[in-house]
């Protein structure tokens, strides 16, 4: 599969404007897909770790990725000693056949459940069994199921194929631009904080306004460098099942953009930032009085990550969506149903569409930084999982590898991580950078347990 991490590679780098720079792959196998989603997974990790060279001047160094530790992390990189975490799906959650159709139902977030039970004719706070929801959606045609859920507040893709979605006005657009949007802003920025070589990211900040799953991947790609990460939520906002996943490096406390005593806290926060990552819809920092404008005026010089699902424009635009939902959308599933000969969707093995973004916007994060240090200001940057997804489906099918197995002892990290709910084994760095090894200061923790402040600056 060499000429698929090469080719990804290839068309990563020409996005981000650099060179495609020089790659040892090494280990083996891969998730059992369709689609090229190992290959996927090595390209976008090893463009992130190249951005990293670069930035520290560290080019003519190749940088390595592991294959099947790249697989796994594209997984899930947590293997917890003696606890559990819970499931990731909620119970009414999933694939449900409609009167012509599939259609995915993502009910994780309370709000999103209950609109799509008030759609589907049950009071919002009902708890209904499977079967009455399954009988429910297949009186539904599924694109009008779908659009009355989306309009309802919830989430919802119907199934549909490559050819279709294609042909959709959504899919239309979202082929029409560009893997990562890029812009340079003019603001000077007068800050000496510049990179190391042994910790390229030290006395780095980063404001991670993420949620699940791409956006925290990013930054705690940016953190394994020595970037100080500081994860702001909500009052009330969890997400159990990833939280241990995604922390890994990272400070993280609560904050009430509605109060004025926590906007002065984020106010400050935001000027002191190199980095802002977000993953909120379009236009929800506007309404919030933190338009891109406003978040330059508080920081000139900010390097402003934004991601969507749906793309940047189009009909779509503005929709809410997850990974598993642009699957669905954008042909995906239906291609691995039919791959499989399943009566049913068949979604990629991982949630690549998430990682693989992730790794897309670290990688321009770090170019947005290489562009301000060379006195071009901060940058404002787009992806969408959308997007991401076009670059898998164009890429066709692979054949298959070998085997790929699951986690075992000599893919860990010599270190027990002692997170906030136990110990736990993490898998060992899949992005080796010659004399810059990644490494996390912090082991995941829960959210909320870290005080709204910046440390004191490390490093340059």
């Amino acid at each position: 599969m060499a000429a698929e991490i090469s080719g990804f590679i290839a068309q990563i780098s020409a996005a981000l404007s650099v060179s495609a720079g020089a790659v040892d792959v090494v280990g083996g196998g891969s998730l059992p897909s369709l689609f090229a989603v190992t290959p996927l997974a090595v390209a976008s990790m090893a463009a992130a770790g190249l951005a990293v060279a670069e930035l520290v001047g560290l080019g003519n160094r190749r940088v390595r990725v592991d294959r099947r530790l790249a697989s796994l992390w594209f997984g899930g990189s947590i293997q917890p000693v003696d606890w559990s975490m819970p499931g990731i799906w909620d119970a009414l959650a999933g694939d449900y056949r409609g009167a012509d159709g599939w259609i995915k139902l993502h009910t994780n977030a309370p709000r999103h459940r209950a609109a799509a039970l008030l759609v589907l004719g049950f009071r919002p706070d009902e708890v209904p069994l499977k079967p009455a929801v399954e009988a429910a959606v297949a009186t539904w045609r599924i694109e009008a199921l779908e659009q009355a859920i989306v309009e309802a507040g919830g989430c919802a893709a119907a199934m549909r194929s490559c050819a279709a979605w294609d042909a959709h006005p959504q899919g239309a657009a979202v082929a029409g631009e560009p893997l990562v949007w890029f812009d340079h802003q003019p603001a000077r920025d007068d800050r000496a904080w510049q990179p190391e070589q042994k910790r390229p990211l030290a006395g780095l900040r980063v404001l991670d306004l993420t949620r699940v799953l791409a956006g925290p991947i990013a930054t705690r790609f940016l953190a394994g460098f020595g970037a100080d990460v500081m994860r702001i939520d909500p009052l009330d906002w969890d997400e159990p099942a990833i939280v241990p996943e995604v922390t890994l490096g990272k400070r993280c406390a609560r904050l009430d953009l509605r109060r004025a005593v926590d906007r002065a806290v984020f106010e400050d926060l935001l000027a002191g930032a190199d980095i802002l990552v977000h993953g909120y819809r379009p236009g929800a920092l506007d309404g919030l009085g933190y338009g891109a404008a406003k978040r330059q005026t508080l920081r000139p010089g900010l390097v402003d990550v934004t991601l969507d699902a749906y793309g940047w424009s189009g009909p779509w635009a503005r929709r809410r969506g997850f990974d598993s939902l642009v699957q669905m959308s954008a042909g995906i599933a239906d291609a691995g149903m039919r791959w499989r000969g399943a009566a049913r969707p068949v979604p990629l093995p991982v949630q690549a569409l998430d990682h693989a973004t992730g790794y897309l916007m670290a990688a321009a994060a770090v170019r947005g930084l290489i562009g301000r240090l060379a006195g071009r200001g901060g940058a404002a940057i787009r992806v969408s999982l959308a997007r991401t997804a076009r670059l898998l489906v164009d890429a066709g099918s692979v054949p298959q590898d070998e085997a790929f197995a699951g986690m075992a002892g000599a893919d860990f990290m010599p270190m027990i991580e002692q997170t906030d709910w136990g110990p736990a084994q993490r898998c060992a760095a899949p992005v080796m950078i010659e004399g810059a090894p990644m490494a996390w200061r912090y082991p995941a923790g829960r959210l909320g347990r870290s005080v709204a402040t910046w440390l004191p600056r490390e490093g340059g």
